[in-house]
């Protein structure tokens, strides 16, 4: 078991490496476009970019995880029939889902807000998401075979190509929106470029009518489910907007983006934890495996939490060549940072317990999951804004999170039934709560000693965790869990 948690953490960490940088890197590009373009093409951008991301989950519509189930289980074909099929299939649909999107031109560029000189968008959204959806189910094959450092390394250049892309189109050619999105093709194709050996190593130019028919079953339901998923990520702004005003969705969202240090540790996590447990469930001890990650998890995840709450308004008063994190006018909102980290927190507690449901093919309960999110998400909304403002926006995400967590977990216990560690998950939060309590009985009588204060607790609480048995540090991927 030791070995199968060494390898999940190191792969983590690789995919953690590589998606830090690639956030970083696009991170830089929002100063770039909001210093380049005015604000309508800026808000031209961002909207395409948005439609973008439902379109994606049509392009792809589960054929990823549906790989992942049948390459591990095998009851199909063979890893590389498997393969072969889902790529085939996702290379033909994508082939008529961009064809399609470019004769509705006209209709769709209404719908992106451009104008007839601008068209020729449309035609570069429908390329960027062939060449990415072909390309996602080959790096779905590398996260299959364990290669996360090439997974990292073709990711990252992908990032870099985008960025050069834009400075020179955009700063030396003088293009104006549409080198953001020729940037983009490029990159996505010269990144398709660079994995095709990984393509031909064990491709048949062949669609298996029995293992698609397997696929689609699995896979189809991840449509419906990234909808509902995608509206509760997005749907705060809008309800927020209009309950309140312009100024405070501002507030709220540079804020909320604040919460990237504890989505970036859920999303590298979900990078190696999906094929590693398809892989691992007919191993006799993998339920007791995947309850032992869970603790891991937890431990990872609450340790991020507790420290993030404690520094987080240090951490946007540092200065880094003259800029802060997030600008002065906008400090007023940085409440609502642990709010937005516990959500983010209960999400990956989700993607843990979504486990079950993959292993027994149940995925078409998981549009049911993630419909209860988007729904809970909306009701909360409007109930807690009007008498919270942002505050009621960032519980009611906590809430559809956690409510989804929740039903993800009795129905995947329904199905696939693993006895989780309960008792060092709530001794891990029980210590985090008192010390999170004992910061906030103590921020207004020690403000000029609070530095000192945090410093201590989180000292403490570290202390705290060790002499509880719950860790031990042996090594950057050896931590021990007590029995």
């Amino acid at each position: 078991m030791k070995s199968d948690l060494r390898q999940l953490g190191k792969e983590t960490a690789i995919y953690g490496i590589s998606t830090i940088l690639s956030r970083f890197l696009n991170f830089l590009l929002v100063p770039f476009y909001t210093n380049v373009f005015t604000q309508a093409e800026y808000g031209i951008i961002t909207n395409v970019y948005a439609y973008i991301a439902f379109f994606y989950i049509i392009y792809l519509y589960g054929m990823e995880s549906a790989y992942f189930k049948f390459a591990s289980s095998k009851e199909l074909g063979n890893e590389t029939e498997t393969f072969s099929t889902a790529f085939n299939s996702v290379f033909i649909t994508s082939l008529i889902f961009s064809s399609i999107i470019s004769l509705l031109k006209n209709p769709i560029s209404s719908l992106f807000s451009l104008t007839e000189e601008h068209e020729i968008i449309v035609n570069l959204v429908a390329g960027i998401l062939f060449f990415d959806a072909i390309s996602n189910i080959i790096f779905a094959r590398l996260r299959f075979h364990n290669k996360a450092m090439k997974f990292a390394t073709f990711k990252t250049i992908n990032i870099v190509f985008t960025v050069l892309l834009n400075i020179v189109l955009i700063l030396k050619l003088n293009f104006r929106m549409e080198g953001v999105f020729i940037s983009n093709i490029v990159a996505s194709f010269l990144t398709f470029i660079l994995i095709i050996p990984d393509l031909i190593k064990s491709y048949k130019l062949k669609i298996d009518r029995r293992i698609l028919i397997g696929l689609l079953k699995f896979g189809l339901p991840f449509i419906p489910s990234g909808f509902a998923a995608m509206v509760t990520n997005v749907i705060d702004r809008p309800i927020l907007l209009a309950l309140t005003d312009a100024s405070t969705v501002g507030i709220y969202q540079a804020n909320y983006k604040l919460g990237i240090f504890m989505m970036l540790y859920v999303s590298m996590f979900q990078y190696a934890w999906q094929p590693f447990y398809l892989k691992k469930a007919k191993e006799q001890n993998a339920k007791e495996l995947f309850a032992r990650v869970f603790t891991y998890f937890t431990i990872f995840g609450l340790t991020i939490f507790v420290f993030l709450t404690l520094f987080i308004e240090d951490i946007i008063r540092i200065r880094v060549f003259g800029y802060y994190l997030i600008g002065k006018n906008f400090w007023s909102g940085v409440y609502i940072v642990p709010i937005v980290l516990l959500g983010y927190l209960f999400n990956g507690f989700y993607i843990n317990f979504v486990a079950g449901l993959q292993i027994e093919k149940k995925t078409q309960y998981l549009p049911f999951v993630t419909g209860l999110g988007a729904i809970v998400n909306l009701v909360a909304n409007f109930l807690l804004i009007p008498f919270l403002g942002m505050l009621g926006a960032a519980y009611a995400t906590l809430v559809a999170y956690l409510s989804m967590a929740v039903y993800q977990y009795k129905l995947s216990q329904k199905f696939y039934e693993i006895k989780y560690e309960w008792r060092k998950v709530l001794q891990t939060s029980g210590i985090s709560i008192s010390i999170l309590l004992t910061y906030y009985i103590l921020k207004t009588l020690l403000i000029d000693y609070l530095i000192y204060v945090k410093i201590l607790l989180f000292v403490i609480f570290l202390i705290l965790l060790k002499l509880s048995g719950l860790i031990e540090f042996r090594g950057l991927f050896d931590l021990k869990v007590k029995e």
